[in-house]
């Protein structure tokens, strides 16, 4: 009962009981009010731009008019959903989208890994803070700084790579407007832009593994390279299959910024993702329910993904998520 302690008994070796007062639910938190009081604003934030907007979801099952309202408009069931799966586009966005996601998933997921590791072999410790702080800035860097950087380097009429590259070949490279180095040229950015970010939760995981271990290995004669296979990766696996699942299930959302500013007239064919055709069809041509239906679907997709990956995570012996 709320607000009432409850008793647990426990018999000792040698035949006594104790009895335990329990705090109840309500208690706990009063005695930690300050920790649920610092908790408030993240509630609130996920409450209202999360959970609130979820009920705009109904627009997904009705052919949506501004003019006749949410409540107004025809319900269709699932036929918004019935039109994206029919349509010409959705097989491409498919390709590109997975195409992407596999890509980044098999390029930049092992890089700020790769990056924690070499970092937690640097023994310099001033050095070790320049680097962290170096690879650091680029995450704070927005989409459209990056956009730009990367028209000016690699620009084929005065980019920086195409200037170097004309003086030693006499020849031009044009990676800006070919279908086929669009999804390469997504990852790079990915790479320089959110390796450096993504080492922190890696090496938090590598500031709590035990350093008598590594003694106790030295001692046995084992070398860096050993050291890094057997005790480091070993100690950080529980984060890296918690960041695959995460990672996994967020497979159809390959960012709407980035590839909205990268692609144009010349390379749609393999820019165009789910994200910028949403927006799209929904924002620009008004196309609300439409857009809300493809928005659901990949939810939903993504959920499935959250939940099988954490499923074979937990068949294999980890502990995922929850």
């Amino acid at each position: 009962m709320l607000g009432k302690k409850k008793k647990n008994v426990v018999t000792l070796s040698d035949g006594r009981t104790i009895t335990l007062h329990r705090m109840s639910t309500w208690q706990y938190m009063k005695q930690h009010k300050w920790l649920y009081i610092m908790l408030l604003p993240g509630l609130l934030y996920f409450i209202l731009f999360k959970y609130v907007p979820m009920g705009g979801l109904v627009i997904a099952f009705k052919d949506y008019s501004p003019f006749r309202g949410i409540w107004g408009s025809e319900w269709v069931g699932f036929g918004q959903f019935k039109k994206f799966f029919d349509t010409p586009d959705f097989f491409r966005l498919l390709r590109n989208t997975l195409g992407i996601s596999l890509l980044q998933l098999v390029l930049y997921f092992p890089a700020p890994i790769i990056l924690s590791l070499f970092l937690n072999e640097v023994r310099h410790s001033g050095y070790k803070r320049l680097v962290q702080t170096l690879v650091y800035v680029p995450h704070f860097v927005s989409w459209v700084i990056v956009a730009s950087l990367t028209y000016q380097l690699f620009n084929v009429t005065d980019g920086v790579m195409n200037v170097i590259y004309k003086a030693i070949t006499g020849e031009t490279f044009d990676i800006l407007s070919k279908s086929s180095t669009f999804w390469g040229l997504i990852v790079g950015q990915d790479i320089w832009r959110e390796a450096g970010y993504g080492t922190i939760i890696y090496l938090a995981a590598l500031a709590g593994v035990d350093q008598e271990m590594y003694e106790a290995a030295r001692v046995d004669g084992a070398g860096r390279w050993r050291l890094m296979w057997h005790i480091t990766l070993p100690a950080i696996k529980g984060t890296i299959i918690m960041m695959l699942i995460l990672r996994v299930g967020g497979l159809l959302n390959t960012g709407y910024e980035q590839i909205f500013l990268m692609r144009n007239d010349l390379n749609i064919e393999m820019a165009d993702v789910f994200d910028t055709y949403i927006y799209t069809r929904g924002i620009q041509n008004g196309q609300y329910s439409f857009s809300s239906a493809a928005g659901m679907f990949k939810s939903i997709v993504g959920l499935i993904l959250v939940l099988g990956s954490n499923k074979i995570a937990k068949m294999a012996g980890e502990s995922g998520i929850y």
